[in-house]
């Protein structure tokens, strides 16, 4: 056996109603000067309003941070981190989705060290102590409350990711009730995100290990079998709990055996027209895994019976292809744009798309085969026709 490093969080809280918790975590670490980062969106819709309650009940100095937003510019993390520092915080906590606690991250690490941030992109370079960080997900998609990453969109539209141990939040808080709200739309691209983390992480070319296969299997076992029902039907608490659940399980596995060319042909996507993360990589992955089939079939065949128990007694090579079908129909039933064109992107732009994922070497790097250029091209091309048809 290969020798492998895991790492996750020291502390994992899952429970129905767990942020209202958060002033009791806060107080265990003695800080009264707590910023709370979130967006908009989320502290309008009330997400926030009991752990804010709760910590200015408990005495501490709060500060709201709500100017997150979507693929996090770096201006605006640079504006935390100034914010963090002025008002001298002790803690930093983030009710969001994954752009919310990405950015949670990287202004606990900032705040506390001299260092900019574009001096800390790639892999390692983050080394100095960071100030206590407590996150606690409103989406199940990301997997971000449990993993060493954070991503940042560059004042040229390039986005970058940081990924050091001094990322992991000291505690990830799940709480199912926080993904009630979501409509259908962003559960969906949500969840196939969190979907392709477990796909791509079982089938990383580098760092591949039996603790992450055995996490991934899990959470596309709970995502598979769930965001049907939770698209349909966003009030079914018990299946937004298995969804939140599989998330978390998918976001520990990728953050060990990273992730490969579905996200490096989304980055851009996103980084360039806006698209939320989560339905960029839907946009995509159809077109990527069919491009891997040839390195990576006996992985797919190995996870087919997962996605789709009819494929249980095949030969290894139709496994492979159903599972490519079942994860297309999942897309599919679930609502997701057909095309890239259905998110105003022209054919015009594809060229460009393709230039900027072949930059995402940290990730294509992880991918089962090897991506060109003009490979990216024609997936882009592909992918600007129906994407859905399985």
């Amino acid at each position: 056996m290969k020798p492998f490093t895991f790492q996750a969080p020291p502390n994992i809280l899952f429970e129905v109603g767990a942020s209202k918790k958060l002033a009791e975590l806060v107080a265990g670490y003695g800080a009264k000067r707590v910023l709370l980062v979130t967006d908009k969106g989320v502290r309008n819709a009330g997400l926030t309003a009991n752990a804010e309650a709760g910590l200015v009940a408990g005495g501490c100095e709060l500060t709201v941070f709500d100017d997150v937003e979507a693929d996090p510019p770096s201006h605006i993390i640079e504006r935390a981190v100034a914010l963090c520092r002025d008002k001298g915080i002790e803690l930093v906590a983030s009710i969001g989705g994954g752009s919310a606690l990405d950015t949670a991250k990287l202004v606990a690490y900032l705040a506390k060290t001299p260092e900019r941030l574009e001096e800390i992109y790639g892999v390692g370079l983050a080394k100095g102590e960071r100030l206590p960080l407590l996150l606690a997900p409103t989406t199940a998609g990301t997997g971000s409350e449990v993993t060493a990453i954070a991503i940042v969109t560059t004042p040229t539209t390039e986005k970058k990711g940081v990924v050091s141990p001094r990322l992991l939040p000291d505690w990830a808080i799940l709480d199912p009730e926080l993904t009630l709200g979501l409509p259908a739309h962003v559960t969906a691209a949500t969840g196939i995100d969190a979907m392709v983390h477990a796909i791509e992480a079982y089938t990383s070319k580098h760092k591949k290990n039996p603790m992450s296969d055995q996490l991934a299997r899990q959470a596309l076992t709970l995502l598979s079998a769930n965001v049907r029902k939770v698209c349909a039907d966003g009030s079914n608490l018990e299946a937004r709990s298995q969804m939140l659940l599989g998330s978390m399980l998918a976001g520990m596995a990728f953050a060990n055996s990273p992730v490969a060319a579905v996200h490096a042909l989304a980055y851009p996507i996103g980084a360039i027209f806006h698209v939320p993360h989560g339905l960029s990589n839907a946009l995509v992955l159809t077109q990527v895994l069919r491009f891997n089939l040839p390195e990576a079939e006996e992985l797919y065949a190995e996870l087919a019976p997962i996605v789709d128990p009819k494929s249980q007694g095949m030969g290894v090579s139709q496994r492979a292809r159903l599972f490519v079908d079942a994860v297309a129909a999942i897309c599919r039933d679930c609502n997701v744009p057909a095309s890239l064109a259905d998110v105003g992107i022209a054919r015009s732009d594809l060229n460009k798309l393709a230039e900027d994922a072949m930059k995402q070497t940290r990730l294509l790097v992880n991918n089962p085969r090897e991506m060109k250029f003009e490979d990216a091209l024609a997936i882009y091309t592909e992918a600007f026709g129906n994407r859905a048809a399985a």
